[in-house]
């Protein structure tokens, strides 16, 4: 009889745990389908620290020989140019050399006076913004002194979004937490840890008016449990 008993609530005392363990485990089960998906933002206005600007021209002549050593000179003009404004010889780099032969199919019925025509090109590629910046007429500049160039753009950029990437996540991730939290509190439950994260992809647009100045932007998606 005594040995009856003990067993009776040794399997009570089993049904009992298996029962508290079953229960964890849906209470677990149920707490990890439980979350809300947040979006962090974080955005800083910077100042391009690189700039790329081709000079563009043309040299028109009868000779090629000749017009490839004007193609040279024209260049080498722009070059010590910019080398007065504050510029080296290592920001610069000369472009390709092309060559147009303007007596073939010309569409007039007149011949063009010259027969060739060499485009080339000097790329000003610094470091030095704010120089460029703060020199808006240099091509007004030049071509008062004879240097005749055409200018197509500038194209700013930043190349220092690595050292900045790191803040940024951390904010949008702040953020995101923020907003998650909120949710948290108007359900009336607690917020729990990170179920998922997608840290975003960086975008970066120049401004309209100053293009040397940059909007960098991030979007993080992240996903917290809920208890």
């Amino acid at each position: 009889m005594k040995k009856e008993i003990i067993s009776s609530v040794i399997v009570a005392l089993g049904l009992c745990c298996a029962g508290i363990l079953m229960y964890c485990g849906l209470s677990n089960i149920a707490f990890k389908d439980r979350f809300v998906t947040v979006k962090g933002l974080s955005e800083k206005d910077v100042q391009a620290d690189y700039v790329s600007w081709p000079l563009h021209f043309a040299v028109s002549g009868n000779n090629l020989q000749q017009l490839s050593l004007d193609c040279s000179q024209q260049a080498q003009r722009i070059e010590t140019f910019l080398q007065q404004k504050g510029f080296t010889a290592e920001d610069m780099h000369r472009g390709t050399v092309s060559l147009n032969d303007n007596w073939d199919n010309y569409y007039t019925t007149r011949r063009p006076e010259f027969h060739y025509t060499l485009n080339s090109s000097v790329v000003l590629s610094t470091r030095k913004v704010s120089l460029l910046v703060s020199n808006p007429d240099l091509v007004n500049e030049m071509i008062e002194k004879g240097i005749l160039v055409q200018s197509w753009g500038m194209d700013y950029q930043y190349k220092s979004l690595t050292e900045l990437k790191p803040s940024m996540v951390a904010e949008a991730t702040q953020n995101a937490r923020v907003v998650a939290q909120r949710f948290a509190d108007d359900a009336q439950c607690q917020l729990g840890s990170i179920r998922n994260a997608n840290q975003g992809q960086f975008t970066m647009e120049n401004d309209s008016e100053q293009p040397w100045l940059i909007h960098i932007r991030v979007v993080s998606t992240l996903q917290y449990y809920l208890k």
